[in-house]
């Protein structure tokens, strides 16, 4: 059974803005710590990512997957299925971003999350990283959006 979680979060920075550097796949070493290369492999005919090669740090030890993106017709959201992966077999989600509610210069961004481990571990170590690549998936994103408005 996979693990899942689904948060949300307001930033200060605008939709397009955000989704922006959501998409900018190539990019995510600069914001994201866990994530040490990016290669893609694959775009879409408008150019957008389709399918994306990572190397992460998890747990103390350097991971690789690769994903497939998905851009449907809500131009603010992406989501992505796992192709390949060493230490998960399942790692799908999705970004979804709206305006916030009152707020049409701000943000809310929806993350969801499924994965499944090739190999049981303890409910200890998947909350840590759970909460570690929800960190990056939301937090480090606003850190990230915020400062390039300010900038």
């Amino acid at each position: 059974m996979a693990d899942q979680t689904t948060q949300t979060i307001i930033i200060d920075a605008p939709p397009a803005r955000c989704f922006d550097i959501v998409l900018d796949v190539e990019r995510y070493p600069e914001w994201a710590p866990d994530i040490k290369s990016v290669e893609v492999r694959g775009r879409e005919t408008d150019g957008r990512a389709g399918l994306v090669a990572y190397r992460a740090a998890a747990m103390g030890r350097s991971t690789s997957y690769v994903l497939r993106y998905y851009y449907g017709t809500n131009p603010l959201r992406v989501s992505w299925r796992l192709e390949e992966g060493d230490v998960v077999s399942r790692m799908d989600g999705d970004y979804i971003l709206a305006h916030a509610p009152g707020d049409p210069a701000s943000t809310e961004v929806t993350y969801h999350l499924s994965v499944d481990m090739r190999v049981p571990l303890p409910s200890f170590v998947k909350r840590r990283a759970e909460a570690r690549i929800v960190r990056t998936a939301l937090l480090e994103l606003k850190t990230r959006a915020e400062l390039s408005v300010a900038g």
